[in-house]
């Protein structure tokens, strides 16, 4: 049996909104975060030189323009329907993110155990409870909730471009005011990282009407290549600049885009079993993995070579992110989206507002 033929059959089983590559690239960057987190683990004589943080801020740019794509893929060609969307996106973000919280602020307030990325006093516990937060991996988490607000918008455009032509025209006009001052501001608002998002939906909406196309091996070859050098770029070319711009904002859609033609090359690195599984868990993992591995090293550091304890606590974030992902993101998922649809005859429906 060719490969095509093996990916047809693949296709006919899997969920038909899910793109297998681009679950195996999120689960890529979602262990090259917990690897950029690792030397705050290690002691220094075990740290490698090339083991830096900056391999966090790649991976986090790539998972902004991953929300992007998939948003515009998902919702581009649907009717506009708010809060229907809304509560899914609620569903898949909020329990999850607030069991982190409660997880971190209570390593936090216990005596003497000198949590690494501390949520203190009550301004900063509202702030993170209001998605507002940015402590640790919490930063990354109020431009992702603030996109999703706009993405409202750019959903409304798509369905109805003639009535809504104010809306990309002011969205072109945000991105090169941003981008003319430097993307100022603080990490955790929406214009600080716009680029990512935009470049992303404009990447799921080619993709969504040409996916036909670009299903030469070649294309995997260009994509792990792309995927490779964007990643490490910046440890083995140190430039001094930074990393946040509309050019790395354009070469992590490109990545998107091409990870999400499935093809015999990439589908052997992006495709693989284990990155596709870790992707499925990469949310869980991302917001979990600091406070179980610091937890873990904490607890049998003592006992053990440093080496080996971090080694545990690596495999503790990652089965605590698999239990995570069915006890909590899962399960409460599928019940808070089962009681929206039983209930949502009560509220007013926004969906003739397209």
């Amino acid at each position: 049996m060719g490969y095509e033929t093996k990916l047809t059959e693949r296709r006919k089983t899997a969920d038909p909104v899910r793109i297998a590559n681009l679950d195996g690239l999120r689960g890529l960057v979602a262990s090259l975060v917990v690897a950029a987190h690792l030397n705050l683990f290690l002691a220094p004589r075990f740290t490698p030189p090339w083991l830096t943080a900056s391999l966090g801020s790649e991976s986090v740019a790539i998972f902004f323009s991953l929300s992007g794509f998939l948003m515009a893929f998902l919702y581009g060609g649907r009717r506009f329907d708010a809060p229907d969307y809304i509560v899914h996106r609620f569903a898949r973000i909020f329990p999850v993110y607030i069991f982190a919280v409660v997880f971190s602020i209570f390593l936090s307030v216990l005596p003497g155990l000198d949590y690494i990325a501390p949520i203190e006093g009550p301004v900063q516990i509202v702030r993170h409870f209001l998605m507002l937060g940015s402590t640790g991996v919490f930063w990354s988490i109020p431009p992702e909730i603030q996109f999703y607000f706009y993405f409202l918008l750019l959903w409304l455009w798509m369905e109805n471009p003639a009535r809504y032509q104010w809306v990309p025209l002011m969205t072109a006009a945000l991105l090169v005011i941003c981008a003319q001052t430097g993307f100022a501001g603080p990490g955790i608002l929406l214009t600080s990282k716009l680029p990512y998002f935009l470049f992303g939906v404009v990447a799921g909406r080619l993709f969504a009407k040409e996916r036909q196309r670009f299903r030469h091996p070649a294309t995997g070859f260009v994509c792990l290549a792309l995927l490779t050098f964007y990643l490490f770029y910046g440890m083995i070319v140190p430039s001094g600049a930074a990393f946040w711009s509309l050019t790395t904002a354009f070469g992590a859609a490109v990545i998107v885009f091409l990870a999400a033609f499935e093809n015999p090359v990439s589908d052997i690195v992006l495709g693989s079993g284990v990155f596709v599984l870790v992707g499925k868990i990469s949310f869980s993992l991302y917001l979990l993995h600091m406070p179980v591995m610091f937890l873990t090293v904490r607890l049998i550091g003592p006992m053990l070579p440093n080496p080996l304890a971090v080694a545990i606590a690596v495999v503790t974030a990652y089965v605590t992110a698999f239990c995570s992902y069915h006890l909590i993101e899962k399960s409460c998922r599928k019940r808070l989206i089962a009681l929206w649809q039983r209930n949502r005859h009560v509220m007013p429906s926004l969906a003739q507002l397209g």
